[in-house]
């Protein structure tokens, strides 16, 4: 299996909480915390953050005129 490829390093401060859990689930699972965070990330990426650039996609859309007035829409559906 080849390695994946990885960023520079980077320093991220966390609330004691969320270490206190992170590490936890890392002592659990015999994880470190880099990959606990990762795999927090990438869920957080292909949920919330695809969401997020959905609606960004769809205000640029808007904004571009590409999208249909509501009272329009009510029209085409009433």
């Amino acid at each position: 299996m080849s390695k994946q490829q990885l960023s520079d390093p980077i320093t991220l401060r966390l609330p004691l909480d969320v270490l206190a859990g992170t590490e936890a689930v890392a002592g659990a699972c015999d994880r470190s915390r880099s990959w606990i965070i990762v795999r927090a990330l990438k869920s957080y990426l292909a949920q919330e953050g695809r969401e997020v650039l959905e609606i960004a996609e769809a205000r640029r859309a808007i904004a571009n005129g590409e999208g249909i007035d509501a009272k329009e829409m009510s029209v085409r559906t009433g």
